[in-house]
């Protein structure tokens, strides 16, 4: 299993509606791509202000690749890009 976790640091002139319209955004991806969990939601914790948090797991690297690639991912990962700072987390889950 391949983990992608991504904390999306909204800029403070973003909108409330344009967050919103982000989240939905986000969140429609996981129905076009191969993931094995999609998850998308905003951060309960605001005191470093507002947080997108993206957890994905993926059948392999292989299939993290695809996603990568994929034009849906493309556009919203430009999106994601004007109004946001992110930090990203990637790995190769272990059997416990």
């Amino acid at each position: 299993m391949f983990r992608h976790i991504v904390l999306f640091r909204v800029h403070d002139a973003v909108s409330d509606a344009e967050l919103k319209q982000v989240v939905s955004a986000l969140r429609a991806l996981g129905d076009e791509i191969e993931a094995a969990a999609w998850n998308v939601e905003v951060s309960l914790d605001s005191r470093k202000g507002r947080v997108i948090v993206e957890d994905a797991a993926f059948a392999d690297a292989e299939a993290f690749r695809r996603f990568r690639a994929h034009p849906a991912h493309v556009a919203i990962a430009d999106q994601m890009a004007r109004i946001s700072d992110w930090w990203v987390g990637d790995y190769h889950a272990r059997d416990n």
